[in-house]
């Protein structure tokens, strides 16, 4: 299996707002880089967005090192909440639905595709690839409000 590293971040103007998304995707020397933007969201949809639309650009399975700052994103799987939604019929630990669970869903069944290794990094610190993706995530998000704005 092909070994990959994904770096992804959500940014979100207001929460809710509008928001966007971005990741970097890395396999040997080769870099691509991904964004994308949604009129209405939160930032942890976009954190789920970054993820899912960064795993969905890989051809084949592979083994991924994935990094984001996000903490809802990294321990929905580390710390194995997600597994506890299913067993719970998408319910959490205080029997509410899973907020985002459409997004959480459409994520687990890539990660039954790839490997995936989660790592927290911390964000808006000195990680040249998060502020990167960062970057992705607040200039989408920028375009797409000034669209908006223009309409």
């Amino acid at each position: 299996m092909k070994r990959v590293t994904i770096y992804t971040d959500g940014a979100c103007s207001g929460n809710p707002g509008v928001g966007g998304w971005g990741a970097v995707l890395m396999y040997r020397d080769v870099s691509k880089e991904i964004s994308g933007a949604c009129a209405q969201t939160t930032n942890n949809r976009m954190e789920l967005m970054a993820v899912i639309e960064a795993l969905k650009c890989l051809k084949m399975p592979c083994i991924v090192d994935l990094f984001t700052d996000s903490s809802y994103v990294c321990n929905g799987f580390a710390q194995g909440w997600i597994w506890n939604w299913l067993k719970n019929g998408w319910k959490t630990a205080s029997n509410k639905p899973v907020e985002n669970q459409e997004l959480w869903k459409e994520l687990l069944d890539l990660t039954r595709v790839h490997k995936v290794n989660w790592n927290k990094v911390k964000g808006h610190a000195d990680n040249e690839f998060n502020n990167r993706c960062d970057k992705l995530a607040t200039a989408a998000a920028a375009e797409l409000k000034k669209k908006l704005a223009d309409e």
